[in-house]
């Protein structure tokens, strides 16, 4: 073992508070890190950190749609306006571009910890800033001001958590656990926002629900001490490698810097980092999409609000189940078909997403079910691999992650809060926008049935989904990653039989 290895070694053995050697799971896996051999360790403290980020992701996402059931009460209590209710919800979505740009130069500058205590922090100030706009004594204005002073908190935490699933999961798990690590963190955001908009009518009146949910989120914050940066020794070649800036990302994806080196992008790899973040932002947008705006899409044709919650809800639970099936897959079976499986799993989805122009009619409840199930078994999946492909692709977990984030909020829709149709509503992006002006009319048959925006939707998808036949998809990280496990190999078997007696 080399100089660097044997002081690293030393140095987490003499820390107690790591204690490596009762903490650590031993495998064969070593590496090349400063052209020097190093053993590479996975510590279960991991499992740990995994623990903290899905508790901290779900209680952040819970505040974007919280406002979203109890519209109607909130504007009712405080004397707001529908309109300035749903920008409770807005300002999340508007928050999270800059702050999920942001990420990946503030975790290059400090670490993974200081970021997730950052979202710490602003969980328990957007708590109490909310509670404390709940107050009887305040002016109408004033109280609106604190709520969307606090929302505005909530809008930070939300995407750090999200964000960083794929840089914690190359940090700490190695190639048998990265895909299932990124997938729990990932669905834990869409867990959390399901929780949300069923929780937020069912604890009182809207201060105490308001009270709840700071609860809750004041709760969740000691968890963020579960999380560790790094552990002291890493598990691949990857995760002991500093990725460049952002900015020097974005410069090699658009071509602007052809810098040879490890992280040098060819245009092919360009090409399919592109084909991703495409595909991924128009799924996540039809997924999100149909779920904000289920009710409106189905009471036309004759579904009840409760018909239509069981829906989204039976897409979003199928695409759990199939996620956490799939995950360790992708990682231990399937582990060089990310992009067949996602040119095999993406035309299925976009097929059946036009579908529903033609299920979406009255008396359909099986033939719709069946189109949810099919849809969160596609879907959801596809969310770690599309992560996941996409850091092996780049070589920046955080980056490319960041960059994903970005564009599925860049294309979704604000949340719009109001369960009914309402003209006053904001449909702030550009996916709600055009969706609701291909609303049909009242006078239409059924009336303000939302077929043509289907179509839209659908026709959308398709045309994102079609790209896929262009994605070559090769997995660059892990194949450095593999390359180095045998050198290092080769110099461990080497080093022994010098070491082994005549």
């Amino acid at each position: 073992m080399s100089v660097h290895s044997s002081q690293q070694l030393e140095k987490a053995v003499l820390d107690p508070d790591l204690q490596p050697i009762k903490d650590i799971e031993p495998i064969t896996v070593t590496s090349n890190v400063a052209q020097s051999p190093l053993e590479y360790r996975l510590y279960k403290r991991r499992f740990v950190g995994v623990f903290g980020l899905v508790v901290l992701n779900v209680v952040a996402a819970m505040s974007w749609p919280w406002f979203g059931p109890i519209s109607n009460e909130t504007s009712l209590e405080f004397g707001f306006s529908l309109n300035r209710v749903n920008w409770l919800g807005n300002i999340v979505a508007c928050i999270y571009l800059p702050v999920a740009i942001l990420i990946p130069p503030f975790v290059s500058r400090y670490d993974i910890r200081r970021c997730c205590d950052v979202g710490a922090l602003c969980l328990i100030l957007s708590s109490w800033i909310r509670y404390a706009g709940t107050a009887k004594s305040l002016s109408t204005q004033s109280s609106y001001a604190l709520l969307m002073f606090g929302q505005l908190f909530a809008a930070v935490a939300q995407p750090i958590y999200q964000v960083l699933g794929p840089k914690y999961s190359e940090t700490w798990f190695n190639l048998q656990g990265r895909t299932t690590a990124t997938m729990i963190i990932a669905i834990s955001n869409p867990i959390g926002g399901a929780i949300g908009q069923l929780l937020s009518p069912l604890v009182g009146d809207t201060q105490q629900s308001i009270l709840v949910l700071g609860i809750i989120s004041t709760a969740a914050t000691p968890f963020v001490f579960l999380i560790r940066s790094a552990p002291p020794t890493p598990p691949t070649y990857a995760a002991s490698r500093s990725p460049p800036s952002l900015l020097s990302f974005v410069k090699r994806v658009i071509g602007l810097d052809r810098t040879t080196g490890e992280h040098y992008m060819t245009l092919r790899e360009r090409f399919d980092f592109g084909i991703i973040w495409f595909i991924f932002s128009a799924l996540v947008a039809a997924t999100n999409a149909f779920a904000l705006l289920s009710a409106e899409i189905l009471e036309p044709v004759g579904y009840s609000s409760d018909t239509s919650g069981l829906m989204g809800a039976c897409l979003l639970l199928t695409g759990i189940v199939a996620a956490i099936v799939t995950a360790p897959l992708f990682d231990r079976v399937f582990t060089r078909h990310l992009a067949l499986t996602t040119k095999i799993a993406i035309p299925i989805v976009a097929v059946v997403w036009l579908s529903m122009v033609w299920a979406v009619k009255p008396n359909n409840t099986g033939g719709l079910f069946a189109i949810m199930t099919i849809l969160g078994v596609g879907s959801v999946p596809m969310l770690p691999v599309a992560l996941e492909l996409a850091c092996d692709l780049t070589r920046n977990a955080d980056a490319s992650s960041s960059l994903l984030w970005f564009g599925h909020v860049l294309i979704v829709p604000c949340v719009c809060v109001s369960h009914e149709f309402n003209r006053g509503n904001l449909f702030a992006i550009m996916f709600i926008l055009v969706m609701d002006a291909l609303r049909a009319g009242p006078d239409a048959e059924p009336p303000l049935n939302m077929r043509r925006a289907l179509i839209f939707n659908g026709a959308f998808v398709l045309a994102a989904a079609s790209f896929v036949i262009l994605l070559q998809g090769r997995q660059v990280r892990k194949e450095m990653d593999e390359i180095k496990l045998q050198e290092s190999t080769q110099t461990r078997r080497t080093d022994e039989d010098l070491e082994a007696p005549p």
